[in-house]
């Protein structure tokens, strides 16, 4: 059977994200080379529509940690996979993957060799939605030949507490609502079509999408829209297998999933129950179900060599290619399909988490479900807080998220703008806990967002309480004129070798300072003591051939080498006593 909202539909396309998103949600973006290297022959066969293997944690992480080139991981990865599938990266508009706005010049160089060096689609977003971010970027990935992927950042509303209300109803102070609606999130879709998006993804970030809203933005995306759809949720407070099944309902073209063992809990839906989802609604994926089953394989040991950094339970082992369900799983299959087409969310979500149970993958968690943000976020709060032994405060964190999130313009709660709100709700709780006045300790980052620095915010923020913070009243955007390009250093104790050896180089420089500098400076000192040995070696291979030619001669050649070495010794000797003598 198909879906009822699109009864010619038989085909869908699959985002495969376990080489980015799956290894940096579930094992902080540890995977090497070597270990992307094992399961690369595997996605040649598997044929995906296009797998994310690049930005996001990625440059930065295996710059710090593994002491890996990016863009050498982008080349390996293009090399091995060919044309079979696109190549895509995630990367934040003008930011790319910092703070501030970066100048043009350093937009177009980044897009131009990303592309360049394999990145078919880039997905493009912006912590605050601000869609005039990310309109360099679109230009410079298309001009290039590149796909704009141009995502939407899912965010919710602030969830205030009871005592909040009640504060704002005896005040007669209305608490903002209603600010991230479908009708926003439309909006925004419709601004960056007709900046030229190529496609359009609903980016949840968080995992809060819940199935109906999910069904009902693609409804309307696919009513009013006229590029493709794409759909990226995760699962960690429990909605995302059921929030993708009701998007594929609805006719959404692309869905993201990860591979069984980098699936489910922090991280995508597995594409093995997307696949089962399919195989019932009759809507091919296209993709060899047997490579598919191979790279899991690896997959498997891979992240067994990542335990470590693995805070999830291992899923039951699966074979994609040769499933039979029990008649109690494969009746929750069928009426999970039937409760997402009647619109039934409360028992799709249910009928969905007990199929994710039966595989044994993570429960939801129920403290990011109920606070209503994303875990990285809650995890990071709470980490703080125990670093200065204050755990027990976190309910007030919780309790002040939303206060924060107002404040600064309400930004949603994405990657980087989540942390700079829970950072300051910490920072909040301390000053009470002092007997300090809110925002009397406050991170540079947040004063650069309620300032304007990082762009136009979902709601204005109060000018009193800007300048408060800022001392400027009005919005204030970052001025790119006022960028400094980072120093290619020199070394000439290396023989003049310079940090940056070329633009890919410059580039790791301007978008990651501190760690491109530790890893380009580690790579030139191993590229000096490989060039000395190099020439030491070489002198080391001269002398070895000079004494292997030497022993292969005759007593009597050696014997007249041997003259007319003392010969020539002689004339060197007798020739500078000649000059000391005239010179005395």
């Amino acid at each position: 059977m198909t879906s009822k909202s699109d009864p010619s539909r038989n085909k869908i396309l699959i985002r495969d994200l376990t080489l980015r998103d799956g290894q940096q949600s579930l094992f902080a973006t540890r995977m090497t080379q070597e270990q992307v290297d094992r399961v690369l022959p595997f996605y040649k066969d598997a044929g995906f529509y296009a797998m994310e293997v690049w930005g996001g944690a990625v440059p930065d992480s295996i710059m710090r940690y593994l002491q890996e080139n990016p863009w050498a991981r982008l080349d390996k990865i293009k090399e091995a996979v060919g044309d079979v599938s696109l190549l895509t990266a995630l990367s934040r508009g003008r930011n790319l993957f910092g703070y501030n706005p970066y100048p043009d010049e350093v937009i177009e160089g980044f897009n131009r060799n990303a592309v360049k060096s394999g990145i078919g689609i880039m997905r493009i977003f912006d912590a605050l939605n601000d869609v005039e971010n990310m309109k360099s970027t679109i230009r410079f990935v298309r001009e290039n030949g590149g796909m704009a992927d141009c995502a939407i950042s899912f965010t919710v509303d602030p969830k205030f507490s009871t005592r909040q209300k009640v504060r704002s109803w005896i005040h007669l102070k209305a608490l903002p609502h209603d600010i991230f609606t479908i009708d926003y999130f439309m909006d925004k879709a419709k601004q960056l079509e007709a900046l030229g998006a190529d496609m359009i993804s609903i980016k949840d970030m968080a995992g809060l999408i819940t199935p109906s809203q999910s069904g009902e933005l693609i409804r309307r995306m696919k009513k009013e829209l006229r590029v493709p759809i794409d759909f990226h949720t995760h699962c960690t407070p429990g909605y995302g297998l059921a929030s993708v099944l009701m998007a594929i309902i609805n006719g959404v073209d692309i869905v993201d999933t990860s591979i069984w063992h980098f699936a489910e809990g922090p991280a995508a839906p597995a594409f093995e129950l997307i696949q089962i989802f399919c195989d019932k609604l009759g809507i091919e994926t296209g993709i060899n179900l047997a490579a598919v089953k191979k790279i899991d394989n690896e997959l498997k040991e891979i992240r067994s060599e990542l335990k470590e950094f693995d805070t999830t339970p291992f899923p039951k082992d699966f074979d994609i290619t040769a499933y039979s369900l029990n008649p109690g799983l494969d009746r929750l299959f069928d009426e999970a399909i039937e409760m997402a087409r009647a619109d039934k969310e409360k028992e799709l979500i249910v009928l969905c988490q007990e199929i994710e149970k039966e595989f044994g993958f993570p429960e939801p968690d129920e403290e990011v479900k109920r606070a209503e943000i994303p875990g990285g976020m809650y995890t990071n709060m709470l980490a703080q807080l125990k670093q200065i032994k204050l755990d027990h405060l976190l309910p007030r964190v919780l309790e002040l998220v939303p206060l924060v999130r107002i404040k600064s313009g309400c930004p949603p709660l994405v990657t980087p703008t989540s942390q700079i709100v829970g950072v300051q709700a910490v920072n909040c709780v301390i000053d009470e806990n002092k007997g300090q006045a809110f925002f009397t300790t406050k991170s540079i980052q947040f004063v650069n967002l309620v300032k304007g620095l990082y762009g136009k915010t979902p709601i204005p923020v109060d000018p009193d309480f800007r300048e408060l913070l800022t001392g400027v009243r009005e919005e204030t955007p970052y001025d790119t004129r006022n960028y400094k390009k980072q120093e290619n250093t020199v070394f000439e104790d290396y023989g003049g070798l310079r940090l940056a050896e070329n633009e890919r180089d410059e580039l790791l420089l301007e978008l990651f300072p501190t760690v491109a500098r530790d890893f380009l400076q580690n790579c030139v000192e191993e590229k000096y003591t490989t060039n000395i040995w190099a020439i030491e070696e070489e002198k080391r291979r001269k002398a070895r051939e000079a004494r292997e030619a030497y022993e292969r001669l005759s007593p009597e050649e050696k014997q007249k080498r041997l003259m007319e070495g003392l010969y020539h010794w002689y004339d060197v000797q007798g020739a500078g006593e000649e000059e000391d003598l005239g010179r005395s």
